[in-house]
C-alpha cells in the first residue's frame, strides 16, 4: 500500500432492498449499486480503501443485508461500514462476520480503523426506529477518548448524520439532535482532516470545529435539492455518483465528486502541442 498518497473512496445511503425489490416501488438500488462497483473498479488509480456512511440497506432487513454483501464482494480493497437510520446494527454486524473491526456486543457500532498513516473514527449516530441521529454524551465521550489516542495522526471522521443545518428542511427535520457539543471537541484536534457523512443523498460541504464536512451523494436517487420551509420529502434520479477524498503529508486531504455514468469523451484539448479551437 502506497504510503505517501492514500486514496479513499465515499459512497452511501445505498438503500438496497432483497432480490427483486425495488425503494419505493421505482428505484431498482442493488442495479445502482452494482454500476457504482463496476465504476470504483475501473479507476485508474484503485481506492486504498472504501467507505460506505450509512443507510446500506433499505429496511434492515437480514435478506438486504445478504444482497449487500454480494454486491461488495468484487471490491478488493477494505470496505469499511457504518449504520444509518435505515440499518440495524445486529443485523449488519452478522452479515458482515468477516468485518473484524465491527465491534461485538456493544450497543454502538464504533471504531478506529487505519488506512495507511490515517486514523478512521467511525461514530454512531443511530437512534433505532427513528429517522433522526443523536450524539449522546456516551458517544461524544468515546469520540474525545478516541481522538486523544491517536492525536497528531491525520483522523477521518465517519457519521451518517451530517453535523450541521443543511436548509433543506425536511431532512433537517431528521437531522442530528444535539449537534453543538461535537463542535468544540473537533476544534481541540486540528489533525482532524474531514468528517464523512450521507443521509442527504447529495454533495454538501461545510466548515465544522475548523474542519470540513461532507455528505455524500448516492450511487442510486438523489434528495430534491429544495430550499423553501414547506418543501415536501421528495427524490429524483439525478445523475448518481460517489466522493473521492486524496491525502498526503505535504498537502493534506483534497475531495472529488465523481459522476456514475457513461459520458462522451475523453476528447484532447491540444493536438501535437496546439490548443484545439
Amino acid at each position: 500500500m502506497e504510503q505517501s498518497q492514500m486514496l479513499i473512496c465515499q459512497i452511501s445511503d445505498l438503500h438496497v432492498r432483497a432480490p427483486g425489490e425495488l425503494a419505493y416501488r421505482l428505484v431498482d438500488t442493488a442495479a445502482f449499486v452494482r454500476r457504482c462497483v463496476s465504476h470504483i473498479l475501473a479507476q485508474r488509480r484503485l481506492p486504498d480503501a472504501v467507505v460506505v456512511t450509512g443507510d446500506l440497506a433499505d429496511r434492515g432487513q437480514p435478506a438486504e443485508y445478504e444482497h449487500l454483501a454480494s454486491l461488495l464482494t468484487p471490491l478488493s480493497m477494505p470496505v469499511y461500514l457504518i449504520a444509518g437510520n435505515h440499518d440495524q446494527r445486529d443485523c449488519l454486524r452478522a452479515a458482515f462476520p468477516g468485518h473484524e473491526y465491527l465491534p461485538r456486543g456493544t450497543t454502538f457500532l464504533q471504531y478506529v480503523a487505519s488506512v495507511g498513516p490515517i486514523r478512521l473514527v467511525a461514530l454512531d449516530t443511530v437512534v433505532p426506529g427513528e429517522g433522526g441521529g443523536l450524539l449522546c454524551s456516551d458517544r461524544l465521550q468515546w469520540l474525545e477518548r478516541q481522538l486523544d489516542a491517536h492525536r497528531g495522526a491525520p483522523i477521518v471522521i465517519l457519521m451518517h448524520h451530517p453535523p450541521f443545518v443543511t436548509g433543506v428542511s425536511h431532512m433537517d427535520r431528521v437531522g442530528l439532535q444535539l449537534a453543538y457539543p461535537l463542535e468544540p471537541i473537533i476544534r481541540r484536534h486540528p489533525s482532524i482532516e474531514r468528517i464523512l457523512c450521507g443521509h442527504l443523498h447529495r454533495t454538501i460541504f461545510r466548515r465544522v470545529g475548523g474542519t470540513i464536512a461532507a455528505t455524500c451523494p448516492s450511487p442510486a436517487h438523489q434528495v430534491v435539492l429544495d430550499f423553501m420551509p414547506e418543501a415536501p420529502p421528495q427524490f429524483a434520479m439525478e445523475p448518481p455518483g460517489y466522493l473521492l477524498h486524496r491525502w498526503n503529508e505535504a498537502e493534506g486531504m483534497t475531495s472529488y465528486g465523481v459522476a456514475i455514468g457513461e459520458f462522451d469523451g475523453p476528447y484532447p484539448f491540444y493536438d501535437r502541442g496546439k490548443l484545439i479551437e
